[in-house]
C-alpha cells in the first residue's frame, strides 16, 4: 500500500472511531487494528496522536465546508432560500444514523481544555462558518448581527440534536431563523 493508501486509511478509521467513541477514548493499537495499518507505519506517518487529531479536524472541516456550500449552492440565487438551505443542511445531517453531533463540538469538550491547538482549530472552523454565514447575511441584505444570531441557531441544533436525538431540532432551528430573517430584512 501507497504511503496516500495508508494516510487515507488511518484517517478514514481514526474519523469514524473518534466520532463514535470520542477521542480519548481510542487507543493507537485500535486505530492499527482498524486501520489495518502496521503501527510502525502508523507512527510514521503521524508521530503523535495529536497528529492524527489535527488530520482529522482538517478533514471534518472540509467536509462541512463542501456539504454546507453545496445544499446552500442548490437552494438558488434568492438569498432567503439560501439561508434557510443551512438548516435544511443540519436537518439531512442530523437524520444521517451515525450523527453524534459536532466534531468539533465534541473535540473541544473533549481535548479544548487541555490542548490549545485542538481548541485553536476548533476556534477558526467555527470562526469560519460565522463568516459564512456574514456573507449569506450580506447577500440578504440584512444587517451583519443577524450572522451571529442565525449562526447560535445552528450551533444550538447541532448540540440539541446530538443530546436529544431529535432531528427536528433543525426544523425547529429553521422556523426560529425565518422569524429573524423576516424581521431583519423588513
Amino acid at each position: 500500500m501507497t504511503e496516500e493508501e495508508a494516510r487515507e486509511r488511518i484517517l478514514s478509521a481514526a474519523e469514524e472511531l473518534y466520532y463514535r467513541k470520542g477521542y480519548t477514548a481510542v487507543g493507537m493499537d485500535e486505530l492499527r487494528a482498524a486501520s489495518g495499518v502496521s503501527l510502525r507505519r502508523l507512527y510514521a506517518l503521524f508521530p503523535a496522536k495529536a497528529d492524527i487529531v489535527t488530520a482529522v479536524l482538517a478533514r471534518k472541516h472540509g467536509e462541512w465546508e463542501s456539504g454546507l456550500t453545496g445544499a446552500v449552492a442548490d437552494a438558488g440565487s434568492v438569498p432567503r432560500d439560501r439561508l434557510l438551505a443551512v438548516y435544511g443542511y443540519l436537518e439531512d445531517w442530523f437524520c444521517t444514523d451515525d450523527f453524534r453531533g459536532c466534531a468539533f463540538i465534541n473535540a473541544f469538550g473533549e481535548l479544548g481544555g487541555t490542548n490549545p491547538e485542538v481548541a485553536e482549530i476548533v476556534r477558526e472552523h467555527k470562526a469560519s462558518f460565522q463568516r459564512y454565514m456574514t456573507g449569506l447575511v450580506t447577500d440578504a441584505g440584512a444587517p451583519a448581527s443577524l450572522a451571529a444570531q442565525l449562526s447560535i441557531l445552528a450551533e444550538g441544533a447541532q448540540s440539541t440534536a446530538a443530546i436529544s436525538g431529535d432531528s427536528t431540532v433543525a426544523r425547529q432551528a429553521r422556523d426560529a431563523a425565518e422569524v429573524l430573517i423576516d424581521a431583519a430584512v423588513r
